[in-house]
């Protein structure tokens, strides 16, 4: 009897009870996602969105469960350090090992369970953005169950499943790389496979197309730093509070800084204030940050939000150029500033190496967009990926769902 109960009962308590707190701001995250990319698109794809956005969650939370969380961490590797697994299904280990023995008495199996599965579904989360008003709902579906389920575990088994790239000391403290750059390179392949949306590029140049709330983005990135207390703050795995009030600080003065440094560059260039490159600096300078926020120092931070903040404006023009179209800034705030994230770590860190952190970024670049390469190829040959004409240009609320979402109302559009 003696041994279910844990030496220092108030710590353990205060641990648990700190990373289910984190849960819940992680799991509001997924509302900010959804309210930012219903916001950056046009009203007619809004429920498609949001659909979206609910079964991805779900997809997520669930394929974890079944087989995400021991590909991810699976104790023992079959293949070398590469990929491990420690069977299907979520079993608390029996007495102590599953309750005060775990993670050395820190918090308890299902703490640490419900934690990563609310990071496993942002992945195909971001995804989400740089592929909307065009994919076939069933497709994507499809793409985020084979992606959550097996790519995004293997490649999070390398380093914080102490996998080949842990050994060498690559350092991600909670997902530049391992969350954000992997879903930001499906989005970078899902985008290109696709197209671009009918109209958004002619011969005389760039045409915008506006999303139709702006108020509903920034309510979602509203959201989402909110959340990024959790996402960064709960990776600590403690209630210390010094890591933990170290952690935000680094946080809010990184977003804080990416909010400065897209103003800047995109003032300058517009001539104009853009409200849509402000909110996703604020993004930048928050996944820019989340490799490193507990070893970058407070004023160090300040500069990897501010570069994150220059280089999500320059990544949007430069895809744009390409005419790979991404209607919500994905591949730019999340691929884009996940990889400059990550290298910041070992720019700013006199305790992890510049050369390891590269190796780290290009071996996840080389596995996630082959990867995502075979995926969306294949279901685009079995399935068909983009919905027809006539449904894009009408809307993928009436072409998917027969609904609008907002019904009743009239609704004035420039394309």
């Amino acid at each position: 009897m003696t041994e279910s109960i844990p030496s220092n009962l108030v710590l353990f308590t205060a641990n648990n009870t700190w990373m289910l707190v984190s849960t819940i701001l992680v799991f509001i995250m997924h509302l900010g996602f959804a309210s930012l990319e219903v916001g950056l698109t046009r009203a007619k794809n809004t429920v498609n969105i949001l659909f979206k956005n609910v079964s991805i969650l779900s997809i997520g939370i669930i394929t974890y469960a079944l087989c995400g969380f021991n590909l991810m961490y699976p104790g023992e590797f079959s293949f070398g350090s590469f990929v491990g697994f420690g069977g299907f299904g979520i079993n608390q280990p029996e007495g102590a090992a599953g309750l005060v023995a775990y993670a050395d008495g820190a918090y308890t199996y299902f703490t640490d369970f419900i934690f990563q599965a609310m990071f496993a579904a942002t992945a195909a989360t971001i995804v989400s953005g740089a592929v909307a008003e065009r994919i076939k709902l069933s497709s994507f579906l499809i793409f985020s169950l084979i992606y959550v389920a097996i790519i995004y575990p293997i490649a999070g088994s390398w380093d914080w499943g102490k996998g080949w790239l842990d050994q060498m000391g690559f350092y991600d403290f909670a997902g530049s790389t391992l969350v954000h750059s992997v879903g930001g390179w499906a989005a970078l392949v899902g985008a290109y496979i696709l197209g671009p949306r009918i109209g958004k590029y002619s011969k005389k140049g760039i045409i915008p197309i506006m999303g139709h709330s702006m108020p509903l983005a920034s309510i979602g990135v509203f959201l989402l730093w909110f959340g990024w207390y959790g996402f960064n703050g709960g990776s600590v795995l403690s209630a210390d509070p010094g890591p933990v009030s170290f952690v935000f600080v680094t946080t809010t003065l990184s977003a804080a800084a990416g909010v400065m440094g897209a103003m800047t560059l995109s003032w300058s260039l517009s001539k104009k204030p853009d409200l849509s490159m402000v909110l996703n600096g604020s993004l930048a300078g928050l996944v820019g940050i989340t490799a490193g926020a507990d070893v970058i120092s407070p004023m160090n931070a300040l500069i990897v939000g501010y570069i994150a903040g220059l280089l999500v404006v320059s990544s949007v023009l430069f895809f744009d150029r390409l005419r790979i179209d991404d209607p919500v800034g994905a591949i730019s705030v999340h691929l884009t500033c996940g990889i400059w994230g990550t290298l910041a770590v070992g720019i700013f860190s006199s305790d992890h190496s510049l050369f390891t952190q590269f190796v780290g970024v290009m071996s996840y670049g080389l596995f996630c967009a082959i990867s995502s390469l075979v995926i969306f190829l294949s279901i685009k040959k079995l399935f068909g990926l983009r919905v027809s004409e006539e449904e894009e240009i009408s809307g993928l609320d009436l072409g998917e769902h027969d609904m609008e979402a907002y019904s009743g109302f009239q609704i004035f559009t420039v394309e």
